[in-house]
């Protein structure tokens, strides 16, 4: 039988599995402290729930721990490169980089990359395979618990491109903004794209409503000379009554990245 990714499961998702098994939904709000508050390295470490329930879902659920192999770090900045192995023995790497306004980190998307960008060498062996939204979660709680500090920014910056792994990026920034867990702000949250633009016409649309207005968007553009152009991006996801925000960092952050 296939073992459930808890760690991709959303608070929702994790309550309805909890009375799929004969379980009471209460346990997902501790469950779901233990892996993303608190963050634990398994099951074991969870010692609020019973000894039958930790068995339980050891039994039934796959636990995602990334395996830190080797961590580089500058002299200049304290900046720390981190290269962590997967589960099926694959590995990705993530950067921490220290600023005034707080610990910034830049995670993978990704098992390699399908884009072909003639600038980037993650997409020279081409793509394995997507991340899930656990995996990409668990970047950055290896990370933090590296550290010992909090981690504020987030950049999709790393090997990969998000939007070609649009579903589990998307409930990733979802999970990671979520009040239950880190509840990073998702002004706080950069993806970086080589400009998939029927991905980002449709992330536009979908971003939450607070009031009457929907919330900031911030997408930076890198250069993709055979993918699509800036301008038909730019054109292509001008639309609604938040748009001219969007454009308008749209094109700065692709100017940016340009020069």
């Amino acid at each position: 039988m296939e073992k459930t990714d808890i760690k991709s499961l959303d608070y929702d998702e994790l309550k309805d599995f909890f009375v799929s098994i004969g379980e009471k939904p209460f346990r997902a709000k501790q469950v779901y402290q233990w892996i993303h508050e608190k963050q634990a390295d398994g099951f074991e470490e969870m010692t609020n729930l019973s000894k039958n329930l930790r068995e339980k879902l050891a039994e039934t659920c796959e636990y995602t721990c990334l395996e830190n192999v080797q961590t580089l770090v500058s002299e200049l900045d304290g900046t720390r490169k981190y290269l962590f192995r997967l589960s099926d023995g694959y590995v990705v790497e993530s950067v921490l980089m220290r600023y005034q306004h707080g610990n910034s980190v830049c995670i993978s998307t990704q098992v390699g990359c399908r884009m072909g960008c003639r600038f980037c060498a993650s997409t020279i062996g081409g793509k394995t395979r997507d991340l899930t939204a656990g995996e990409m979660l668990d970047q950055i709680y290896r990370i933090q618990k590296d550290i010992g500090e909090r981690v504020s920014n987030l950049v999709m910056m790393g090997t990969g491109e998000p939007l070609d792994n649009y579903d589990n990026a998307v409930k990733f920034i979802r999970m990671l903004s979520d009040e239950h867990g880190l509840n990073i702000s998702q002004r706080n949250i950069t993806l970086s794209t080589c400009g998939i633009v029927p991905r980002m016409r449709q992330r536009v649309d979908q971003r939450p409503v607070v009031g009457e207005q929907q919330q900031p968007l911030r997408i930076v553009i890198q250069p993709a000379d055979r993918y699509h152009a800036h301008a038909a991006a730019l054109g292509q996801i001008g639309h609604g009554p938040a748009a001219p925000l969007v454009l308008e960092r749209c094109y700065i952050a692709a100017r940016l990245v340009q020069h």
